[in-house]
């Protein structure tokens, strides 16, 4: 009975799920910075044309961008395979262990 493969792929697919993981973090945090920044410059204008033309209306703020919702969604289903994998190697463990002790 070969365990090696099982306990490879889960070893594989947890290394994979965390690097996805890492990625949408950093998407996250990417999109939260170019949030902030077109929150600033909606600011800057606003105050632009204020200044200019105070009978105006202002300019509506922008709307947040759909990448922060894509990548949590993705770190949620990474978090799932990251468990999944983790239970394949927890359980590859075990046989491996069961296998030990019948053969002692």
């Amino acid at each position: 009975m070969a365990i090696s493969p099982a306990f490879n792929s889960g070893v594989q697919g947890f290394q994979r799920a965390s690097q996805e993981i890492s990625q949408s973090a950093q998407d996250i945090n990417r999109a939260a910075q170019e949030q902030q920044a077109i929150r600033n410059d909606q600011i800057d204008r606003n105050k632009a044309v204020e200044a200019s033309r105070s009978d105006e209306v202002a300019i509506q703020p922008a709307q947040p961008p759909a990448r922060i919702d894509e990548a949590l969604v993705n770190l949620k289903v990474e978090q799932f395979n990251a468990q999944a994998n983790a239970k394949t190697i927890e359980t590859a463990d075990e046989v491996l262990g069961t296998l030990i002790d019948v053969r002692v």
